[in-house]
């Protein structure tokens, strides 16, 4: 999971090799996914209103329920 997130974000930004993902368990049993990214770069990840932030979030979401996980991805 951690390598897809890393995927999708390189492609979106300028400088992939400052992309990172850390993941952490929550108490809830749900896998949380920390993605840092440029400073400059950030806007290019959340988009215009947030809807590329959304569909970054849709489709960890979907890859997890093939998995029977649950995900949240945090955009650091």
């Amino acid at each position: 999971m951690q390598e897809l997130l890393k995927a999708i974000a390189s492609g979106l930004v300028e400088r992939p090799e400052e992309v990172s993902v850390t993941s952490e368990e929550n108490d809830n049993g749900v896998m949380v996914y920390h993605l840092h990214v440029a400073e400059e770069d950030m806007g290019r990840v959340i988009g215009k209103q947030g809807r590329i932030a959304k569909a970054i979030r849709v489709v960890m979401r979907a890859a997890a329920t093939r998995n029977d996980t649950k995900v949240m991805v945090e955009i650091d």
